[in-house]
């Protein structure tokens, strides 16, 4: 694992050396560049931060070249079939000076040029640099499912990339400017969807996608993305086939990602995904197995959806022989959401961002791997959205006017209930109201919305307005939709799911907060083959079966798994916002979102912003995360644009 860079006629020797530098977080145990002065004029460099996970030696330096030293890779990943496809190489004649995944990865692209990523199991990010040519070509890549990061900068005959944003901005004439696009997509959904970023000219390459670079002409090429079948489509196995079938596929793919010459452990939460991944650990021989939870005081639960009783983690965990750390984190957040948003690259308004680097950091003292649930939800419906879609099926069964006349009027005067467990229920009624007499696309993508186009125009100062006039926050989404309107609507949430929610936000933070503790994440649910296999052999009542949800992962494991942990309700990987808006945060947003900072950023209405922090703190809307949106925008611009 580890942070790359590079560029093509920009900058020189010292630039890859800053842009390496600031990813050291990514790759503390060695560094190093390459670079090139071509006759024709053209200048090449590559730079790399290693952190050691498979052949520790100096054998694994990177950048790397082949034997004629024409062909050089700078590399961020694990190739878990890397084995397999050594020993093919071999067979052919190929010699390895080490027993990386880097040098496979180089000498595959070297034997079979660009398609060669199709063969790659894993996660990666990574650049090679082809001199065998009198016209040099930079090839770059990125993962099935976008696991790992990989942003660029694209002008005339002028490119260059890095495993993060911030990297990109120590080169000669790129300077960190507000996107007005990504700010409308970001104050719409909490995040910034790729290919987009915040910072107007840095881009990301798509998930399942590589690049050439060649001649100023940078052509990109889709070489995979999950298909799934028709609606009408004939699934003929049983369940308990396909119970049995997925169960050992999964134990398949975490087996193929335990490869390490380091210590490994695994998040456990007490979830499904979790527990199914230590039961997966211990059956595949790794005992015992080092298992991290995270917990907040009781004090900072109160009112929050989260799995806050530690004891199943803990049983689950002495259940499979695990050797466990339970970490209770009482967090200064004033000091760690500037210093988290700089590691984020981009403003990301999930509190969750918090919990997942407190948890990586703690257990870095222990492992340098950890295993992770991501990935489980969106491949097997596990969000509670997905039952809403059908509940809203039947919502719109009520006369229309009984729905806008009285219905929904009541649920949007209802208070907040912050503070209280029926916050969460609230919170889903209004997103109902809200949403529920849309079409079945529309009210997906509006259970997202955290702020709706005509909450965003009260929002804009009349500047901004202006500028973002006519941007489309949801285009890229219903363009999701319609690559798989033949399908099922349950694949097609998760479709949409897959492509935008999970690699923008969920891998986004995850990537980059255990990197922010120099720990490796690796995720067995985005085994690629075996998602391709959930997509077309099991059929969607079995992932979504009436109010339950992974249906088919609880029969999967129902004779693995302790009881509890299959009763479990689904919780996400939650942080308490509203403790912290409502104490410990306090100074900092009166302060950063203050009437005079906001007129001088001069993005929103201070009048707006003073409207939505004072109804939230009297308890009459929540307005949580969107106060988390602008105070994370705040402190991205003083990180990045001061």
């Amino acid at each position: 694992m580890c942070g790359i860079a590079g560029t093509i006629n920009w900058g020189n020797r010292d630039t890859i050396d800053r842009m390496t530098e600031i990813q050291r977080h990514r790759g503390p145990d060695d560094g190093g560049v390459w670079d090139k002065h071509l006759p024709d004029g053209n200048y090449l460099g590559l730079g790399s931060r290693r952190l050691a996970i498979i052949d520790l030696s100096e054998a694994g330096h990177m950048p790397m070249a082949n034997e004629s030293r024409d062909i050089w890779i700078t590399y961020n990943g694990e190739i878990y079939n890397f084995q397999a496809l050594r020993k093919e190489l071999v067979a052919k004649g190929h010699t390895f000076n080490s027993h990386t995944d880097t040098e496979v990865v180089l000498r595959l692209y070297e034997t079979e040029g660009p398609d060669f990523v199709k063969r790659l199991n894993g996660m990666f990010a990574f650049a090679i640099c082809d001199l065998r040519d009198s016209r040099p070509t930079m090839m770059v890549a990125r993962d099935h499912f976008g696991i790992k990061p990989f942003y660029y900068v694209h002008r005339g005959e002028r490119f260059a990339f890095a495993s993060e944003a911030k990297a990109l901005l120590e080169i000669p004439d790129v300077r960190a400017e507000v996107d007005p696009g990504a700010l409308h997509q970001y104050l719409t959904f909490l995040w910034v969807p790729d290919p987009l970023t915040m910072f107007k000219g840095i881009e990301k390459l798509p998930a399942g996608h590589y690049a050439l670079f060649r001649d100023s002409e940078l052509k990109l090429v889709q070489y995979w993305d999950l298909q799934f079948p028709s609606a009408d489509h004939n699934f003929t196995s049983s369940e308990e086939e396909l119970s049995v079938e997925l169960r050992e596929r999964f134990s398949a793919s975490v087996r193929g990602q335990m490869v390490s010459d380091v210590p490994l452990g695994a998040f456990l939460s007490a979830g499904l995904d979790s527990s199914s991944i230590l039961a997966a650990m211990s059956a595949n021989g790794a005992e015992p197995v080092r298992t991290f939870t995270i917990a907040f005081p009781e004090k900072y639960r109160k009112g929050e959806v989260v799995l806050d009783d530690t004891r199943v983690a803990r049983r689950t965990a002495e259940y499979f022989g695990g050797h466990h750390t339970e970490i209770l984190v009482e967090p200064d957040v004033v000091d760690l959401l500037p210093k988290l948003t700089w590691h984020m690259d981009e403003p990301t308004a999930d509190p969750a961002i918090i919990a997942a680097y407190l948890v990586s950091r703690e257990a870095r003292k222990e492992v340098t791997v950890l295993l992770s649930g991501v990935g489980g939800d969106e491949l097997l419906a596990g969000y509670r959205k997905y039952q809403a879609h059908y509940l809203a099926e039947k919502y719109r069964r009520i006369p229309s006017a009984l729905r806008a006349n009285v219905v929904e009027p009541a649920v949007a005067a209802l208070p907040s209930f912050r503070g209280t467990a029926f916050k969460g229920r609230v919170r889903l009624l209004k997103k109902m109201a809200r949403s529920g007499s849309l079409s079945p696309r529309d009210r997906f993508i509006m259970d997202s919305v955290y702020l709706t186009d005509h909450q965003q125009q009260d929002l804009y100062s009349d500047d901004a307005r202006r500028v973002i006039n006519g941007e489309d926050s949801r285009g890229r989404h219903l363009s999701y939709f319609d690559s798989v309107a033949d399908c099922d609507f349950l694949n097609q949430m998760l479709y949409l799911d897959i492509k935008a929610f999970m690699v923008s936000l969920n891998l986004t933070y995850n990537d980059k907060m255990s990197m922010a503790s120099s720990v490796e994440v690796r995720v067995p649910f985005l085994d690629w083959e075996l998602a391709e296999w959930v997509a077309w052999n099991i059929p969607p009542r079995l992932k979504l079966n009436g109010g339950t949800t992974k249906h088919i992962l609880r029969r999967a494991m129902h004779s693995v798994l302790p009881p509890e942990v299959l009763r479990q309700k689904k919780a996400g990987f939650a942080a308490p916002i509203d403790y912290w808006l409502a104490n410990d945060l306090t100074e900092m947003v009166s302060d950063l979102l203050s009437e005079r900072r906001i007129r001088a950023r001069g993005f929103f209405k201070p009048e707006t912003v003073q409207r939505l922090i004072a109804q939230h703190r009297r308890g009459r809307e929540d307005w949580a995360f969107q106060i988390w949106q602008l105070l994370t925008f705040e402190l991205w611009l003083q990180n990045f644009v001061d």
